[in-house]
């Protein structure tokens, strides 16, 4: 599997070496309330966007072993609506 491709949290934390930045992912859903990602092509936002859809849904044994595991309130499961956009260039418009 191509990692440039990956962008799902999961498979990317059993396969692949990773910098835990759940203390800043943590910082970012507390404080913040509307967030727009512009972000290049390439630069991660879909693997974000997994990991805090992980968080939400309450999936701790992902996070064994990062910051947020003792921080965040697992108890909480918080509903997830995640929409993709399909492949679309600006011809097909």
């Amino acid at each position: 599997m191509d990692e440039l491709r990956i962008a799902y949290y999961h498979p990317v934390r059993d396969f692949y070496i990773s910098q835990d930045k759940t203390e800043i992912i943590h910082r970012l859903v507390d404080l913040g309330k509307y967030y727009f990602l512009s972000r290049p092509r390439r630069f991660g936002k879909s693997l974000l966007l997994s990991t805090i859809k992980a968080l939400f849904e309450g999936r701790r044994e992902l996070f064994d072993g990062l910051w947020v595991h003792d921080q965040w309130d697992w108890e909480l499961k918080h509903p997830v609506i995640y929409l993709e956009h399909p492949q679309a260039t600006y011809g097909d418009w």
